[in-house]
């Protein structure tokens, strides 16, 4: 039998979602690794089913019990990314908190420290225009290449090289069909003298595991 890697990777999802099922059944409680696992396979079989964006979402957030997970969980999980398939073509799916709020001094929760980090440094920063063509609405996530987007997206004003979203990391833009959107840009590759380029955006800076 001759699986595809994302063949091999859904398989191995709906494992792990099988150990969590089962586990939730006896009343046994559940780790970080078969909690995503399960919150996956419910939003990749919603899309399968032709369910909305939304819908998939609210499916991945209905999937884990609260009490159902051992302490810490939310905190090793604060959010949960996955590409589904959809009808209309593959999606980022993005659920922040899939396992409810995160108390400061949980068990394995992050801190930030005081402050403000700026995120890639020196890079050169423009603005570009995206068009979605399409029927569907397309999400473009921060680090993805705008020159290897859907074909469905109409790139305009970019500069030469190799550019992406100047957004923070997993953050995403919803491109709605035919309304176009001007963009921030920040140029990916080896940072360059930081005294000819504009600023960036900002961050928390990151603390230490809880």
């Amino acid at each position: 039998m001759h699986l595809t890697p994302r063949e091999q990777e859904r398989l191995l999802i709906a494992a792990g979602a099988d150990l969590a099922r089962r586990r939730v059944a006896r009343g046994a409680p559940l780790g970080v690794a078969e909690s995503i696992a399960l919150v996956c396979d419910e939003v990749l079989e919603a899309a399968w089913d032709g369910a909305s964006l939304e819908e998939a979402i609210e499916a991945g957030r209905r999937a884990v019990p609260p009490e159902a997970l051992l302490p810490g969980v939310p905190a090793l999980a604060p959010a949960v990314q996955l590409e589904a398939l959809f009808p209309f073509g593959s999606v980022l799916v993005h659920i922040d908190s899939p396992f409810g709020a995160v108390e400061d001094d949980a068990p394995g929760a992050v801190r930030a420290a005081t402050g403000q980090r700026e995120l890639a440094a020196g890079r050169p920063r423009a603005e570009a225009t995206l068009t979605n063509a399409g029927e569907a609405s397309v999400w473009v996530s921060s680090h993805y290449p705008l020159d290897a987007l859907n074909d469905a997206v109409r790139v305009e004003g970019l500069p030469e090289g190799r550019w992406r979203l100047d957004l923070p990391a997993g953050v995403c833009r919803e491109l709605t069909p035919g309304v176009p959107l001007t963009v921030r840009v920040v140029q990916t590759g080896p940072t360059p003298s930081a005294d000819t380029d504009t600023p960036g955006p900002t961050s928390p800076a990151a603390g230490a595991g809880a």
